[in-house]
């Protein structure tokens, strides 16, 4: 999960907003991120508490004008400085440091950033594709669907009972049923995921290999300059 989705969910189970995302899905699935998640739910709740008691508390046992706006001036104060500091890129960097520094010599939690190790950005993604009947993909191997020249790579296929196949080699039949995990530009894979059996799905393929090498030496040529 990028840093992003991570700081928005923890803000919401912080919060007690609850926002229904597919991250918050993920973030639920997870045993250790659904841990975090309740003891920031529980801390939360128990900040809150605390902090309308003192409130509370503090205007209960004032006298006088200059002792409420002065009860006034510290809250406004202090509810400043916490978003100034909640907001500061200097605490946040260190913060995430200290905390990815006890991670892992505490713990066993896989805690980087695979959003930014994919590079998901500029229209790269990781989508999951299901063939369904009738479908391009359905009976090809792998090498003969060639997805890798169109610069999609297949990082995994589920089968329908249920059996995952990591980095399936070249020889893997695509199935019926199967959902395809792949990276790569998501319009490319919202067009795999149209074609047909007939002889425009192969020539569509044969295009968008053609458009993936000029892409390619583009970008290669923008590289070296």
């Amino acid at each position: 999960m990028g840093r992003e989705a991570a700081r928005f969910q923890a803000r919401s189970a912080f919060t007690g907003a609850g926002f229904t995302t597919s991250e918050a899905e993920s973030v639920v699935s997870h045993p250790v991120r659904r841990r975090i998640v309740a003891w920031l739910m529980l801390a939360g709740n128990v900040g809150i508490v605390t902090a309308m008691s003192s409130l509370l508390l503090s205007f209960a046992d004032m006298r006088g004008s200059q002792a409420v706006w002065l009860s006034v001036g510290v809250l406004v104060a202090g509810l400043i400085s916490l978003l100034v500091v909640s907001s500061s890129a200097w605490v946040d960097r260190y913060l995430c440091r200290a905390i990815s520094c006890a991670l892992k010599r505490f713990t066993q939690i896989d805690a980087r950033d695979y959003a930014r190790l994919l590079h998901l950005r500029d229209d790269y993604g990781v989508s999951d594709l299901r063939v369904q009947p009738g479908e391009w993909l359905a009976g090809r191997t792998l090498a003969e669907a060639g997805l890798e020249t169109e610069g999609i790579l297949v990082l995994g296929i589920e089968c329908p009972g249920g059996e995952f196949i990591g980095a399936p080699a070249q020889d893997t039949e695509i199935r019926e049923r199967d959902r395809l995990l792949l990276y790569g530009r998501t319009p490319q894979i919202a067009e795999i995921d149209r074609r047909g059996s007939d002889g425009d799905g192969q020539r569509s393929h044969h295009a968008a290999a053609a458009e993936h090498e000029r892409i390619s030496h583009e970008e290669r040529a923008a590289a070296g300059r």
